[in-house]
């Protein structure tokens, strides 16, 4: 699993029986292998752009496939298996774009994402059978192509008596809800709006660092209130539940336009910071409240680069008094594996599957397996 923080490849190697509900997932070994900087800044020149040069994307489909290849290949060294150890690769690729129908807002074409780093080029590199491209088969069920963590949360995490969401903070923040009645009618799952990549972005341009460690750039700054409520203004946070979206929205240009229609002029590098941390984690809890408004008996699982914000994890918790926030390590999963595991999870349901989900279609969830197989040979 590779996300839009592009901070490297996650790789989990887990060990699955059986399907569906009876699914049992064992994560052997996890690592990420970082991306070095020629590389994320070649995905940088197509990433989340509306023009590019086109022999950038043709070039690049193939490349990141021979890379993620290379990696897959020396992970398993580092572990001391092969490739005889594997019975399938799963790959979610890298998003390059990610345009539902209510952000491009385009009379009569659908919804679209789309992801590179051809599935070919991994199974031939690594000489394993390998599943991509999932997130096709949910939009031409219509869907919009995210979340898909909500197969996975469901059939690994779920608990009866326990109302429980599952916080996935990564570029863009999602969650999944799971009822304490475990009935999958009841499942939800969306997209909330930004968790680290207006942070990220900041930093970056004006920190010259890649992220905000332990949310310290924030701690020094004061949140500015007027400027928060600009942030939360964008029609993304009124819109109906579920929903999606990234960085084409959520970018440097909007936080630049938000500061402008502010008129403040003597905020700090950190006072911004403090607000797009602020930003993230009240959308964020926005969007939790909607589903159970007084936070009482939730359980909140949180995974992904922003669970390592001590600023952003400690602001969620003031907000949601009444809820317990925790680590999704508790649930026997490291958070920064969680991703990956989950598209190990989807993979098994194409092939072994035998159940499916079978939510409300209006829930954004089609009752379709997911993924397209690349035979080595």
């Amino acid at each position: 699993m590779s996300g839009t923080s592009l901070d490297g490849l996650d790789i989990a190697y887990c060990q699955i029986h059986h399907a569906g509900t009876r699914t049992e997932l064992e994560l052997k070994h996890f690592l990420t292998i970082p991306y070095d900087e020629h590389f994320k800044n070649a995905i940088r020149k197509i990433f989340a752009k509306r023009q590019i040069d086109l022999q950038d994307l043709c070039t690049l489909n193939p490349y990141i496939g021979l890379k993620h290849g290379e990696m897959i290949l020396e992970a398993l060294k580092q572990w001391g298996l092969t490739k005889q150890d594997v019975d399938l690769i799963a790959s979610h690729g890298q998003t390059i774009f990610h345009a539902p129908k209510k952000q491009h807002q385009l009379p009569g074409l659908p919804n679209s994402t789309l992801q590179i780093g051809d599935g070919d080029h991994i199974a031939v590199t690594t000489g394993i059978t390998t599943l991509s491209d999932f997130r096709q088969k949910h939009i031409a069920s219509g869907g919009e192509g995210a979340p898909l963590a909500v197969y996975g949360d469901y059939y690994l995490f779920s608990k009866k008596g326990e109302h429980r969401i599952l916080l996935n903070m990564g570029g863009i923040a999602n969650f999944t809800y799971l009822s304490d009645d475990q009935n999958p009618q009841s499942i939800f799952t969306t997209d909330t709006g930004p968790g680290n990549t207006l942070i990220d972005a900041y930093m970056r341009r004006y920190f010259h660092l890649p992220f905000d460690e332990n949310g310290a750039a924030a701690a020094k700054g004061t949140v500015n209130e007027k400027l928060l409520e600009i942030l939360k203004s964008h029609s993304f946070f009124n819109s109906s539940f579920p929903k999606t979206t990234g960085p084409e929205v959520f970018n440097l240009d909007y936080v630049s336009d938000a500061i402008s229609k502010s008129g403040i002029s003597n905020l700090t590098r950190n006072d911004v910071i403090a607000t797009l941390t602020q930003f993230s984690a009240t959308t964020i809890v926005d969007a939790i409240l909607k589903i159970k408004p007084d936070g009482k008996n939730l359980k909140l699982y949180a995974s992904g680069g922003g669970a390592h914000n001590v600023v952003l994890m400690r602001t969620i918790k003031e907000l949601l008094p009444e809820s317990q926030v925790l680590p999704l390590d508790s649930l026997g999963v490291p958070g920064d594996a969680k991703e990956a595991v989950l598209f190990a999870v989807l993979a098994n349901e194409a092939i072994a599957g035998t159940e499916l989900l079978n939510p409300h279609a209006n829930l954004g969830i089609p009752n379709v397996s997911m993924g397209k197989i690349s035979f080595p040979n």
